[in-house]
């Protein structure tokens, strides 16, 4: 495996990414461009719903799945930083957003208590500008 870092860290599913998704968008089009071709008929609307919720289907699997993660990652740097943040930065653990603990959770074990001070107190709220930040990446290999 390559070593992660913030230009190869994103996450992408062949079978999901490459396959699952152009082949139900291109049912989802085909069915639309039978409908018009076709006529409006009772079956060619059933045709384009179907494909629409294939589609509505395989994204929303994804987004909850990338959901679930996010409590997961959530829980795991709040019990972290209980071990690693200072006395007086451990109270404010709370005081994290979702979008920052995300963006965190890539900063190694002796960079996190600088950086979550930082996130604090700068406000910074985007995962992707902490990501940018973090300068000793702490990989994580098993994301969905």
């Amino acid at each position: 495996m390559a070593e992660q870092n913030y230009a190869n860290h994103a996450k992408w599913v062949p079978a999901f990414h490459f396959f699952a998704v152009p082949v139900l968008l291109l049912n989802f089009v085909n069915a639309i461009v039978q409908l018009v071709h076709g006529g409006i008929t009772f079956n060619g609307v059933v045709e384009v719903l179907t494909a629409a919720a294939l589609v509505a289907t395989i994204f929303l699997a994804r987004i909850f799945a990338l959901k679930v993660q996010d409590r997961v990652i959530r829980l795991e740097e709040r019990i972290r930083m209980e071990r690693l943040l200072p006395e007086d930065l451990r109270p404010r653990i709370h005081e994290f957003t979702p979008a920052q603990l995300v963006g965190l959770r890539f900063a190694s074990d002796g960079e996190l208590p600088v950086l979550a001070r930082k996130v604090l107190s700068e406000k910074i709220q985007q995962s992707k500008a902490i990501k940018q930040m973090v300068q000793n990446w702490r990989a994580d290999y098993l994301r969905a």
